[in-house]
């Protein structure tokens, strides 16, 4: 007799669609299908190439949503992700982006290697509050400092209880607790406790944000974060504000952009760090969208030092001057500054060309004194219903660094991206 194996997640999704269709709970099926590839070459100490499989990583990936009113205000919502490579290692690639397993590389030893249940929550809304608990995505412009990135194949997601809140007139209160999230860039079928901000240590994220627009023309952004056990037994404290100015009235588009704050620890050892940034776009043309950005962080060369970064991932910032690979280069003791432009050529899409410079400092975190430069050319375009990115990244770092290479002391590299994203 042939064994069937069905993991958990399939059949908590399983279960729960019989369940609604006995009581005639209508389900919404909505998701996307994603092809991710990804190559590289640098200078290190191996010889790499673009486009060889050893120096290339792959995912064909599907995700599924299936979410119902469950009535009285209620609703559910549920994501099941495959992740997978349709057997393309075998020749083209030698690795994967993201994978639902504990496994590292390419696995096929049961269902539980290729799918993850990447979301399952309830909601319920009371008057002008919302309260969701489960799995969900958190998204950056309400929580800067645990957010779901959407770099990667797919996003992140969090174990949470969430409160948001419209009562006040042109304001929006953000209440959270976060107890866990998986990785954006491994495996997302784990979910480790959030209190990984550059230490070891776990016990959850505390997130208060205030979000308001009474004054005009501007969006007023403040949150503070408790991370409880961030560094041994001691909490980190975050506080954090961004204040984003847009209007049509604005001479060529203006747009002006100020942020800042700082992570606090009285932890023997450890030092706080401070962050600020500023940015500046115009849209010269309607086709032409123009942006410059600074930002600073600081860092104690006597001390250990919390980074500037997601405290559920560990990856991306919240920075002006965060690009497609710079987050190391900019998170703590660095001044970045970056200009961008995005060119709309209407139907035959979107090109942006970025470049992003850093003079870093004793205490960076792809080494001490390894200024880091990064120019990335992307083209974005829709057609057919499926949204296609190619992306081409050049990075450089001083005397080689820490560039997250498996070769050392690499002072080059380039990468080739391309992402086929088809949602429905």
């Amino acid at each position: 007799m042939k064994k069937t194996l069905v993991s958990l997640a399939a059949a908590s999704l399983i279960v729960t669609s019989a369940m609604a269709a006995d009581k005639g709970i209508d389900i919404v099926t909505t998701g996307q299908a994603a092809v991710y590839y990804e190559t590289h070459q640098d200078d290190g100490n191996t010889d790499t190439t673009l486009f060889d499989k050893d120096n290339s990583a792959a995912n064909v990936g599907i995700q599924l949503n299936l979410d119902a009113d469950l009535k009285n205000n209620f609703t559910f919502g549920s994501q099941l992700t495959y992740l997978g490579t349709a057997g393309i290692e075998h020749n083209l690639v030698g690795g994967v982006r993201q994978t639902a397993s504990n496994v590292n590389g390419v696995t096929h030893n049961d269902l539980t290697d290729e799918i993850a249940l990447t979301k399952i929550f309830i909601a319920k809304k009371i008057g002008n509050t919302t309260v969701k608990v489960g799995r969900q995505e958190l998204p950056k412009s309400l929580s800067p400092f645990a957010f779901s990135e959407g770099w990667n194949v797919f996003k992140n997601t969090f174990e949470a209880i969430l409160v948001v809140n419209s009562d006040i007139p042109d304001t929006t209160l953000v209440g959270a607790y976060v107890s866990a999230a998986n990785s954006s860039i491994g495996n997302i079928s784990t979910f480790n406790d959030i209190g990984n901000t550059g230490a070891t240590g776990s016990g959850g994220a505390y997130l208060a944000t205030v979000q308001n627009k009474s004054v005009p023309m501007a969006t007023i952004t403040v949150s503070y974060y408790d991370v409880a056990k961030a560094i041994g037994s001691d909490g980190v404290s975050v506080m954090w504000g961004d204040v984003a100015v847009a209007g049509k009235d604005l001479p060529m588009g203006l747009k002006l952009g100020v942020q800042g704050g700082t992570i606090q620890t009285d932890t023997n050892g450890w030092s706080d760090t401070t962050a600020y940034g500023v940015k500046v776009g115009l849209k010269p043309i309607d086709a032409l969208a123009l942006c410059v950005a600074y930002t600073s962080v600081d860092g104690d060369n006597n001390k250990a030092n919390v980074t500037m970064s997601n405290v559920g991932t560990g990856v991306k910032t919240p920075l002006y001057t965060q690009m497609i690979l710079n987050q190391n280069a900019i998170k703590l003791d660095s001044d970045t500054y970056m200009l961008k432009a995005v060119y709309n050529t209407g139907d035959y899409g979107k090109i942006i060309a970025q470049y992003a410079g850093s003079t870093a400092g004793k205490s960076n975190v792809m080494g001490a004194d390894k200024d880091y430069a990064e120019f990335d050319l992307v083209y974005k375009v829709k057609a057919a219903g499926v949204n296609y990115l190619v992306a081409y990244m050049n990075r450089n770092i001083d005397k080689g660094g820490n560039m997250g290479l498996t070769t050392a002391a690499a002072e080059t590299d380039d990468r080739v991206r391309v992402v086929a994203r088809y949602k429905f």
